[in-house]
């Protein structure tokens, strides 16, 4: 049976997790880049938290045909880094000796195979004083450079195994990993467990184990790209983890969790979000909420606006009175009045993305909609603040892009309005180097903490998904159970967060169903404020 519109949810976004547009299929349109012309001339992007002290140097390959890939995987590198500071993202070809000086940690995203890497690099990983951790490929030109690198560090590289693998095992907890990523995993000549420690185990479909990342000294290695095929509890957790390593190790364990509640606008229920904000009331979770203000349904001729609907503004008068954070979830969550890629209605279809369904039932990522540029965006985001203060409601300080897709324009008038995201975030290639943004290559990344991602943003972490009761446009059905056995997964991040988003109009049954399994992990539910 084909899920209702209205059954329709953000793990129709998830596609974007999935490496790239390359693989994804996600083939958009050209535009251009957000960066300062200061940060242009300089060769890099400089972004993240400010006032930890802490930095980290994220370089990445730019040559041969799979360089706006190589950028998509230092940006969510880059991402990552911002959780514990700033970062610096420069090609590695632009390497000079020294470079790495000024930072806490290094990561290389080593994505193609073979790019020359400058001797100036290679001899100051040799000498390094500080953590670095290399990613995937040109290890073997590290281990080539030294002649005594094997008996120094206790390994050295062999080739890549390329057999089935789909765990990896990380501080005793197995993540999952998608067979259908056949890059391989790095296999080793020597191995000296004396000397060098194992700090995760790639095992194969029959079984059998080989290391999955390495660290001797100061340098740790991961034998794969970790941002390749990601899932919500895959062994992309364990490099987010492995982080903590190089930029904060004296962090303690705490397991946070966040709810958020979707799709609330003008012609929501009102009853059923009463119902919904009591049972969170009782048990004494806090949460948030995302709102559109102006309800469109083209094919049926209505346009209803939130000031409108007194008995929708009393229910969400009643949730921020009662532990709710209210988020800006768009304007009008739909674009113009043709299909995108629905039916045109707003909750259902994308607001800042133009997209279709192909002839597979696959949602296909086109480009910025028609009109699109930082001024278009900044009108809406000022349209559906006048339609929140008109209802007699505060502002939200917090934005939420309708199915986590926006152009960089669009992000970059999110910033300038909004102290924060809440969502997954879409990356484009030329982010990184202040070349045209490519929007035939794009990266959709989930967090399981809280960053300042290669916007400038706070981006405050969904990263679980949400409860979908039958499955539609080639994604399964996810369940209770499933949502738990995610947060499960995120234990594994010492100081993670387990993010999830849930549809008002399902009921309150599986919904504490679903908060009493991740309680029962130990977690804590926070408000957004607290992240």
């Amino acid at each position: 049976m084909t899920a209702s519109p209205r059954s329709r949810s953000r793990l129709r976004a998830l596609a974007l997790t999935v490496l790239t547009a390359l693989t994804a299929g996600l083939l958009l349109a050209a535009g251009s880049a957000p960066q300062s012309a200061a940060t242009a001339r300089a060769g890099g992007f400089t972004g993240g938290l400010a006032g930890t002290g802490r930095s980290t140097l994220v370089l990445y390959d730019t040559t041969g045909r799979w360089a706006p890939t190589g950028e998509l995987y230092a940006a969510q590198a880059a991402n990552l880094t911002g959780h514990f500071g700033t970062f610096t993202a420069l090609p590695v070809t632009s390497y000079t000796a020294g470079t790495m000086d000024s930072y806490t940690a290094v990561v290389y995203v080593g994505s193609t195979y073979d790019e020359p890497l400058p001797e100036a690099f290679l001899a100051d990983v040799r000498a390094a004083v500080r953590p670095v951790i290399w990613l995937n490929n040109n290890i073997w030109q590290l281990a080539a450079s030294s002649p005594t690198f094997a008996a120094d560090h206790g390994w050295a590289p062999s080739s890549f195994d390329q057999g089935a693998i789909d765990k990896v095992v990380y501080k005793g907890r197995t993540l999952a990993r998608d067979t259908a990523d056949t890059a391989g995993v790095m296999a080793y000549a020597t191995l000296d467990e004396t000397k060098a420690k194992v700090l995760a185990t790639a095992v194969r479909t029959d079984g059998t184990r080989l290391p999955w990342a390495v660290r001797s000294g100061n340098l740790t290695y991961v034998g794969e790209m970790p941002f390749a095929y990601t899932v919500t509890a895959g062994r992309y957790l364990a490099f987010a983890d492995l982080l903590f390593d190089a930029l904060a190790p004296e962090t303690a364990e705490r397991h946070r969790a966040l709810l958020r509640l979707e799709d609330i606008g003008p012609a929501a229920d009102p009853a059923g979000l009463m119902a919904v904000a009591a049972e969170l009331k009782k048990r004494r979770v806090p949460y948030s909420f995302g709102v559109y203000t102006l309800h469109r349904e083209p094919e049926k001729d209505v346009e209803i606006r939130l000031r409108d609907r007194p008995e929708v503004v009393a229910a969400i008068k009643y949730m921020l009175a009662n532990g709710g954070t209210m988020i800006m979830h768009g304007y009008t969550h739909q674009y113009g009045t043709e299909a995108n890629p629905y039916n045109g209605a707003s909750g259902d279809d994308f607001e800042f993305y133009a997209t279709h369904v192909d002839e597979k039932d696959y949602v296909v990522y086109d480009g910025p909609v028609a009109g699109d540029s930082f001024e278009w965006a900044q009108g809406r985001l000022d349209a559906a603040a006048a339609e929140f203060r008109a209802s007699g409601l505060p502002v939200p300080t917090i934005f939420e892009f309708p199915h986590y897709a926006g152009s960089a324009e669009d992000y970059r008038a999110v910033r300038s309005r909004f102290a924060a995201r809440y969502e997954r975030g879409m990356y484009f290639a030329g982010t990184l180097s202040g070349t045209a943004v490519r929007y035939d290559h794009s990266a959709g990344q989930f967090f399981p903490y809280t960053v300042t991602d290669v916007y400038g943003s706070k981006v405050i972490p969904e990263n679980l998904g949400n409860l979908i009761p039958t499955g539609y446009n080639n994604h399964p059905s996810v369940l209770p159970a499933d949502l738990v056995e995610a947060a499960e997964a995120n234990l594994v991040v010492r100081d993670g967060v387990a993010s999830f988003f849930y549809h008002p109009y399902l009921g309150t049954g599986r919904l504490g169903e679903i908060i009493d399994g991740i309680k029962s992990l130990g977690y804590t539910f926070v408000p957004a404020s607290a992240m």
